[in-house]
């Protein structure tokens, strides 16, 4: 019975070095989780036998054990790298219709050629759909689908609303409104402009000419034009306004017509005092408003009922510091904003500590694209391992429970960032000592019940 003891204390010195080097081998292994060899003795006893003389059996492995405390983080340039801080599991399938569930701490993830985002083994990283305002529509692992970066371009957003702000000379000559000539800067005071877009996404100019009533003092008719081509102003029930009877109206002396314009009224300490619209009343909502665009001014079949609010942040109790003013000093535009955006293409990824994807545009917009998805488990230990840092669930592990980062006892999600192994090189050279005396001294009880039965053998 000697050399079973021995050969089973051997065995469990082998598997003590087996497991310790490959913890060894695995110290550079993203998301990789030591294992520990644990062991218990046999002992078999029969009724008639004497406990208390009896000996032994040795030695029986009893679990290769996984130890999932939390490894380093390592950051990196890619906002693809991802690790979590805490509990949970990240979740992959191996292609887009698979629903063989796989789940990692390895985060080593990137962008196939098909842009969805995968780890080294190929296997889509798995992400709750999100909702416009970025909050989960499901939270569950049956709900879950592949991670894709869009390839498409931010969608355009016409614009519908002019903010401007300005000083007028109060010391210029008043103008005749009749001789308004937009190419000749000498028939009207000022003037500015601002990019705007149509609802394809194009750019055009929209550009405001100032003129001095020399007939009203300290009024100014303001007309505008897109691409060159004037706009006229409308009424101030929002209707067009018709030239030929109109009360703000400027003659377009290039070509002999007329058009509707708007009226800005200063006190005469050269405060903004009230807004007139195309008919002379007073614009209840202290904003100016163009015709629609579509009637031959924007011909690229954008939407023809495209208009532009011109709002000039009016305020009637005469608190608004900023509003526009006609004091004795140069024209100066003070803000001059539109709400409009162009076509943006994909610029970057943000990925948060919730997990939640934003893609980018160079147009300064962002929108949520899917949330990662974390998993964890009643026991983590009881997970079936597999190649490449991954592992299964098993009767033993529980089932699967997926939720959102940040969340409950999910742990955070860290972009630009690798968990590396969680193996102390240190402690796992002194354990290969141990195990490597352990496995010597078996070795040494083998012999020595060798030798005892080549001496029993000998006595003659």
């Amino acid at each position: 019975m000697s050399f079973n003891v021995a050969l089973s204390g051997l065995n469990a010195a082998q598997l003590d070095l087996d497991v310790t080097s490959n913890n060894i081998a695995n110290v550079n292994t993203v998301g990789f989780k030591e294992s520990r060899a644990e062991f218990g003795d046999v002992f078999a006893s029969s009724l008639l036998s004497s406990g208390r003389t009896q000996v032994g059996d040795g030695v029986l492995t009893q679990e290769v054990a996984q130890q999932f405390s939390q490894g380093a983080l390592q950051f990196t340039e890619n906002a693809l790298d991802l690790a979590i801080t805490g509990s949970g599991f990240f979740a992959t399938v191996p292609d887009q219709t698979s629903n063989e569930f796989s789940f990692t701490r390895a985060g080593t993830f990137r962008l196939n050629e098909d842009n969805f985002v995968v780890n080294s083994n190929g296997d889509n990283l798995l992400g709750f759909p999100v909702n416009p305002d970025g909050s989960s529509s499901s939270v569950a692992l049956s709900t879950t689908v592949p991670v894709r970066v869009p390839d498409s371009s931010g969608s355009p957003l016409p614009t519908s609303e002019v903010d401007l702000r300005f000083n007028l000379p109060a010391g210029d000559p008043g103008l005749d409104p009749t001789q308004f000539d937009p190419t000749d800067p000498s028939t009207f005071n000022a003037a500015t402009s601002v990019t705007i877009f149509d609802s394809l996404g194009d750019s055009h100019v929209q550009t405001y000419y100032f003129i001095n009533d020399i007939g009203a003092p300290n009024e100014w008719l303001v007309a505008t034009s897109i691409d060159g081509q004037l706009v006229d102003i409308t009424n101030s029930d929002g209707t067009d306004a018709d030239p030929a009877t109109a009360t703000n109206v400027v003659g377009n002396a290039a070509d002999g017509s007329l058009v509707t314009a708007g009226r800005l009224q200063f006190s005469s300490g050269g405060d903004f005092s009230g807004i007139q619209s195309a008919d002379g009343l007073t614009s209840t909502n202290f904003t100016l408003q163009t015709e629609a665009l579509g009637a031959g001014i924007l011909l690229n079949g954008s939407d023809p009922a495209q208009n532009i609010t011109i709002d000039f942040n009016l305020d009637p109790t005469g608190a608004n510091p900023l509003e526009p003013t006609q004091f004795a000093a140069n024209f100066e535009v003070t803000s001059l904003e539109q709400d409009g955006l162009p076509v943006g293409q994909l610029t970057g990824i943000d990925i948060g500590p919730d997990g939640l994807v934003r893609a980018t545009f160079s147009n300064g917009t962002s929108e949520p694209i899917v949330r990662v998805a974390l998993v964890r488990f009643a026991n983590e230990q009881g997970l079936t391992q597999q190649s490449n840092t991954q592992w299964q669930e098993s009767i033993i592990s529980g089932e699967a429970l997926a939720g959102e980062a940040t969340t409950g006892t999910f742990g955070s999600i860290n972009s630009s960032a690798l968990e590396q192994s969680n193996v102390n090189l240190t402690t796992e050279l002194v354990d290969l000592i141990v195990a490597q005396r352990n496995f010597q001294a078996n070795s040494r009880a083998l012999e020595i019940n060798n030798q005892l039965n080549q001496t029993i053998i000998a006595i003659r």
